[in-house]
């Protein structure tokens, strides 16, 4: 399924990586400040605090970034826990994670996808490109989250665009190593599924938090229900505007020849729980910001990765920040089948 949205040409490449998220920005309203920066890997492992607290290992494998103190079971204010960052903003001690990505090949294996850096984060060990936008609006209030929120957005059993809980998920397949092709916005070549043809350059996909939140709980059951996704203003049930957040993270696919294939013509990547389509694509996110960095950050409408007041760091000192896996699943080798046993399903 193409993503069928208006695309901006004679736009130079850097300023392409600027307004990336224009024609994503989840808000009628428009578009307006945006914060781009990006958050080093720092462990890639099958824990998952929010969905599977206290499981050691979780159901399937997750790309990690953010402050050091990920692990199982994660309660409390994590930004004071953390001692370290991988994020350029030295201050987010926030966790993000997502599903890491498999190659299956023809005969059935399974190798780990390494993440690549994104277009315009120079030095990065792989990791997440994080955003926080705000509308055009100034006169609309936005709120930063509180110590102690999280939440989740997506569904990894969804195996169809319209599936309870999809998230609205962008797929760019890149021709060659400089990110072509690479327009503004959401390009009519996007798809919300994974691309079918050989992406030499890579693979890129994004996805949006809900940025609208009810004000009182910090998290719900299901990880969803106190937040919203708001495309005209905030629900009176979920009042609290929140600047909206968004990952988007560059796979190499390209190091997988397509002599390895699947000789029946489906393409050859998978989520790591199983997922073959793309469309069960999920995210999860903790709160970790020091003090009121964030609020300040967006109450002064700050831009791409430097913000007056707030502190950044070489993203060299971010590749640094790295923590003991406490699952070990070997990631350069070979699998005859995904970590967890996690079977692959299209439907």
């Amino acid at each position: 399924m193409r993503i069928n949205m208006i695309k901006w040409h004679g736009a130079t490449a850097q300023t392409v990586v600027l307004m990336a998220t224009m024609a994503q920005a989840q808000d009628t309203g428009g578009f307006g400040a945006m914060m781009r920066f990006g958050c080093a890997q720092h462990s890639i492992e099958r824990l998952d605090p929010l969905v599977q607290p206290g499981t050691v290992p979780s159901q399937h494998v997750h790309a990690i970034v953010g402050g050091n103190s990920f692990n199982a079971t994660m309660t409390g204010n994590v930004g004071e826990e953390s001692t370290c960052t991988t994020c350029t903003f030295s201050e987010d001690f926030s966790n993000y994670w997502h599903p890491a990505l498999y190659f299956r090949a023809r005969n059935g294996t399974f190798k780990h996808v390494p993440i690549i850096a994104n277009e315009g984060i120079f030095g990065a060990s792989g990791g997440i490109t994080v955003y926080y936008t705000s509308p055009e609006d100034t006169a609309v209030k936005i709120t930063a989250p509180p110590p102690g929120f999280r939440m989740v957005v997506g569904n990894p059993t969804a195996r169809t665009r319209n599936a309870r809980g999809a998230a609205y998920n962008i797929y760019r397949c890149y021709s060659n190593g400089a990110f072509d092709p690479n327009p503004m916005g959401v390009a009519d070549t996007d798809t919300s599924e994974f691309p079918k043809q050989h992406c030499p350059g890579g693979i890129r996909v994004n996805i949006n938090f809900p940025n609208c939140w009810d004000g009182k709980t910090l998290d719900s059951a299901d990880h969803t229900s106190h937040v919203r996704s708001g495309y005209n203003g905030c629900p009176t049930t979920h009042p609290v505007r929140l600047p909206q957040i968004m990952l988007e993270t560059v796979f190499n696919t390209g190091v997988f020849p397509q002599s390895e294939w699947p000789t029946d013509g489906t393409q050859p990547f998978v989520w790591a729980q199983g997922d073959g389509t793309g469309y069960g694509f999920h995210a999860d996110y903790v709160f970790g910001w020091k003090g009121d960095s964030l609020q300040r950050a967006v109450d002064q409408r700050c831009g791409l990765d430097r913000c007056n007041g707030l502190a950044t760091q070489q993203q060299s000192v971010g590749n640094r920040c790295t923590k003991p896996q406490s699952v070990v699943d070997d990631l350069q080798a070979w699998v005859p089948e995904l970590p967890g046993g996690m079977v692959v399903t299209y439907a």
